[in-house]
């Protein structure tokens, strides 16, 4: 598929609609009326609550790759933590990934860095792309689960509960209930947001490459800064099934070490590693 081709492309205006307000929602921070510091401290808290826990070690790490096993009971807990970014339901997130890595930088790759920055950034989230039709063979070890299915139908729902919660929580502590609402979900959710598109984007793009992986992934510190170790991409992509994405003393992965924590205490169990003997590319 050429960029051509993309501009052919249906257009998800249902995607569109519901980014691009988001975005809008989210500039209502600039007003002095919307900002307080204890906003931003919820807004911090919550990247890390749904984007660390919930994107980068729940749906990613450990459902998408099952690099390691949890009691299903924290399974699920770490899929709420994901589905509260935001970024539809679980499923269809988990499926998409598996087919990237299925067909990483190539034509049936549904954000093919070649196609350019815009389109694996976004882009190709604002068209009816034709990757969605194999969602289904994707995703078979996961639509059974009555769990994985309300996440996936109510996870904007969800979100609401949590805004108006945030709201009580705002107004009973600092009196604005808007300010922690505006931060605490729209500034958030866009942060995140954009963070993750990041790992599509700027690692396919930037950065340096440790090991042949087969694709142009590579890896990018301060992608890796903001997603809590997922910017080690070009490692992660050389090996898909690893719990460990900053392989190098220097590449700082907290994801990583929240699993060893979760080892230790004796929750995480089968963890795996790359293999001791793998050999970087030369030079």
């Amino acid at each position: 598929m050429t960029v051509a081709q993309t501009q052919k492309l249906p257009l998800n205006w249902y995607a569109i609609l519901w980014i691009g307000a988001l975005h809008l929602v989210a500039c209502l921070a600039f007003f002095p009326s919307t900002f307080s510091w204890a906003a931003v401290g919820v807004a911090v808290f919550l990247h890390w609550f749904t984007g660390g826990l919930g994107i980068t070690l729940g749906w990613h790490r450990l459902i998408s790759h099952r690099s390691f096993q949890l009691p299903k009971l924290l399974e699920y807990f770490f899929l709420f933590c994901g589905t509260l970014s935001c970024q539809s339901g679980p499923i269809d997130w988990i499926g998409m990934h598996r087919i990237h890595h299925k067909y990483s930088d190539t034509e049936k790759d549904p954000h093919n860095s070649h196609l350019g920055f815009w389109w694996s950034h976004v882009g190709w989230m604002l068209h009816d792309i034709p990757a969605r039709e194999e969602l289904p063979k994707f995703t078979q070890d996961m639509v059974d689960d009555p769990v994985y299915q309300f996440f996936q139908k109510y996870f904007i729902p969800l979100q609401i509960a949590l805004g108006v919660l945030l709201y009580f929580l705002g107004e009973y502590f600092i009196g604005n209930g808007i300010s922690f609402v505006v931060w605490g979900i729209f500034v958030r959710v866009v942060v995140v947001f954009h963070c993750t598109w990041f790992v599509n984007s700027a690692t396919h793009q930037c950065g340096y490459r440790s090991y042949e992986s087969g694709d142009g992934s590579r890896n990018c510190w301060w992608v890796a800064l903001v997603t809590y170790g997922e910017g080690w991409h070009n490692n992660h992509h050389a090996f898909q099934y690893s719990a460990r994405h900053g392989l190098n003393w220097w590449e700082v992965d907290l994801t990583w070490m929240t699993i060893s924590l979760l080892k230790a205490l004796g929750f995480a169990t089968k963890v795996k590693l790359p293999p001791k003997d793998a050999q970087p590319i030369s030079g």
